[in-house]
């Protein structure tokens, strides 16, 4: 099997990786899950971390195919767009963004211009869905239940999983999103605990638990199986809901929820200027 090269990019602020993965026989490459720099305090956007993502493609002499997102995500802004404006290549996310277009698009009423038909996207991935990098194969598989939408998609031997997985020391994405669901979850991970023991495994964050003190990004298929501390072989279905929803329970709201669907189910675009030339981002009290 063809083997990418990957290039981790950590945000420290969101816990974040975003990766560069590329073929190096012919130098095209995809961009998985790009931070938009976001002070929340001040309301100002920034590009630095998306800079060094950027800087390193050109000065890899990288052509870019693909700027992908693995599912609306609740705990940064996307920076797609932007690398896109940069580098080229196509927007990416899977089918199911609809259902998390129709659920915050009420939630934030973004009235009539606001499409939740996913055409914001360049493209929309279907379960199953092959594509290539360069000259190595891709698959696009649905992995739902931390969102509706999630993908993982497996790039030669590199699966990127999203928020599905976490190092197994730290577990699996929680469930408490609006269309996330636990026994999804269970079911989507064992989905991907049948792909080869030797698939490498990207993570889209670190959470470092216990006493570690290193972030970690990598780890494989055949680790998961056998250490995840929620869902290794083992933990039957059942098991793996009590636990995932027990542990939900005790969960604040990620730091940038609000701001961070809302861009992000837009494609990574901001919010529309309003008469006076400002965007602004909205915070629906008690409704949550």
């Amino acid at each position: 099997m063809r083997r990418p090269e990957v290039q981790a990019f950590f945000d420290a602020a969101s816990h974040t990786f975003s990766y560069v993965a590329w073929d190096p026989a012919s130098g095209r490459a995809a961009v998985f899950d790009s931070v938009l720099d976001y002070d929340a305090a001040a309301g100002r956007t920034g590009h630095a971390g998306a800079d060094a993502l950027v800087a390193f493609v050109r000065a890899r002499g990288l052509q870019l195919d693909w700027v992908i997102d693995t599912h609306v995500h609740a705990d940064h802004l996307s920076a797609a767009p932007y690398v896109r404006e940069q580098l080229g290549g196509r927007l990416g996310i899977g089918e199911h963004v609809r259902a998390v277009q129709d659920a915050f698009g009420r939630l934030f009423n973004a009235g009539p211009g606001f499409r939740c038909d996913g055409s914001q996207f360049d493209h929309l991935f279907t379960d199953g869905e092959r594509y290539m990098v360069g000259g190595i194969e891709a698959v696009a598989l649905h992995t739902p239940g931390h969102t509706p939408a999630c993908m993982t998609h497996l790039v030669g031997d590199a699966a990127f999983v999203g928020d599905t997985l976490f190092m197994p020391d730290y577990g699996t994405a929680r469930c408490d999103f609006p269309g996330g669901d636990a026994r999804t979850l269970y079911r989507s991970i064992r989905r991907l605990f049948a792909l080869p023991d030797a698939t490498r495994v990207f993570l889209c964050h670190d959470y470092q638990a216990g006493d570690r003190h290193e972030f970690l990004h990598e780890t494989t298929m055949g680790a998961e199986r056998r250490d995840n501390i929620h869902a290794r072989d083992g933990i039957g279905e059942d098991a793996f809901v009590r636990l995932r929803e027990a542990r939900d329970a005790t969960l604040a709201a990620p730091a940038l929820l609000l701001p961070a669907v809302q861009v992000n189910m837009r494609a990574g675009q901001l919010p529309p200027a309003e008469e006076n030339g400002v965007r602004y981002l909205k915070i629906p009290l008690d409704a949550l």
